[in-house]
């Protein structure tokens, strides 16, 4: 017998047909082909639900109280756990719903963004090791001060891996509406292939730059707490991507996967005075906004008098980094600011690029054959991003994929 945690998102329980479909999953779990196993599941609203919710409170009050937001978008959630619940039920199944203050879910005071602190498990546990099913409300939990919260983008993937981990679960499954995780977008390389393994660390890169399947605080989550997650169909009964540590993979490939980002924009400060304390004028006041600056160029002047400082921040901060470069321009001392919107991170990522010389070089190679002009380069140990005008993407993408071999055969 497995302790397992299923999680399912919007699209997964888009309407009671679906809500259905996710039952009948949950049951041949529960029955397993080994004597059975303890299930609990994590779920997020109905597909739209959430949008819909924000939109509300948006109407009703432009400035509004953050806690009264999460109190009114954390109630999707509610309607599907019950559902499932009552479905699993006909079933003849043993369950109950949850929502996030009844385990509780503690989390900090950082409402619409909250992070999770603690999760008491042992109820629940009780209850999964006497056959219930725990249906559990994803994106929410408790404030310090008692009040619902939310957790973000992406909350309900947060919700499992952290649940998994309070459980000492075997495996936390992450149903979605992809197979799993591919060596590139499937919409733009046709050739691209489903990954059986991927390591922690190449998701969690994956994920910050740009790849959909699993949201950046999930990964994290499950590689502190070294929490086995599978990435699989809500809709097809197949094997999906499994992520492990990386030890559990014998052979690594020296590149696992191709991501893009295209919700980056391009800032370059000109002819900015090269004196120390000139990055901190131009960054501290971007941190103190809670702007996150990405990739960062800089390049002196032959006299060594001034520089041009070039960095990326998300496509929707850029109108209000250019309020507040202007704001601080005395400060900073730069001559011109130029912005471009029309821009996309491309990146190629591999834990195998450790003991592997010429990855760089062949991503260069790749990009010059095609014309593709690179406006700057960031690397880490396992990943390489260029910065490419947005026109070149999916030329960008398949070109990459094919230079290093990762096309199906």
């Amino acid at each position: 017998m497995a302790r397992i945690v299923m999680k399912f998102g919007g699209t997964s329980v888009a309407d009671v047909e679906r809500l259905g479909h996710v039952a009948d999953r949950v049951a041949a779990m529960v029955n397993g082909a080994n004597g059975g196993n303890e299930v609990a599941v994590v779920l997020s609203a109905m597909a739209g639900t959430t949008n819909m919710l924000i939109d509300l409170t948006r109407e009703m009050a432009t400035l509004h109280d953050a806690r009264e937001y999460d109190s009114v978008v954390s109630t999707g959630e509610q309607i599907t756990i019950g559902l499932l619940a009552m479905a699993l039920q006909e079933r003849g199944i043993q369950a109950r719903s949850w929502m996030g203050w009844q385990l509780p879910i503690r989390t900090d005071g950082v409402h619409g963004s909250a992070r999770i602190e603690d999760i008491d498990g042992a109820e629940i546990a009780r209850r999964m090791g006497e056959g219930e099913v725990a249906v559990v409300a994803g994106f929410q939990g408790l404030s310090p001060n008692r009040r619902v919260t939310t957790l973000g983008r992406g909350g309900s993937d947060t919700t499992a891996v952290a649940l998994a981990a309070a459980l000492g679960a075997d495996r936390c499954d992450i149903h979605t509406d992809v197979d799993g995780v591919f060596t590139a977008d499937p919409r733009i390389v046709t050739a691209a292939r489903k990954l059986d393994r991927i390591t922690y660390e190449e998701m969690l890169e994956m994920a910050s730059q740009g790849a959909k399947v699993l949201q950046t605080r999930s990964v994290e989550l499950a590689m502190n707490h070294r929490v086995r997650v599978q990435v699989l169909s809500s809709f097809h009964d197949a094997p999906g991507t499994l992520v492990v540590d990386e030890d559990e993979i014998v052979e690594q490939a020296v590149v696992s996967g191709i991501t893009y980002a295209s919700d980056e924009a391009k800032v370059t400060l000109l002819n900015v005075s090269d004196r120390p304390g000139v990055a901190a004028a131009i960054f501290g006041p971007l941190a103190d906004a809670n702007v996150n600056v990405d990739m960062i160029v800089q390049s002196a002047s032959p006299d060594g008098t001034s520089t041009d400082m070039t960095f990326t921040v998300g496509r929707g901060e850029l109108p209000r980094v250019e309020a507040i470069l202007a704001e601080h321009r005395d400060a900073i001392g730069f001559k011109k600011i130029i912005t471009d919107g029309e821009i996309v991170k491309v990146s190629v990522i591999g834990v195998g690029m450790r003991s592997h010389a010429g990855v760089a070089q062949r991503m260069f190679a790749a990009l010059s054959e095609k014309q593709i002009n690179i406006h700057a380069i960031s690397t880490s140990e396992i990943k390489i991003s260029v910065l490419i005008s947005a026109e070149y993407t999916e030329l960008a993408v398949r070109s990459l994929h094919s230079a290093y071999g990762l096309d199906a055969a």
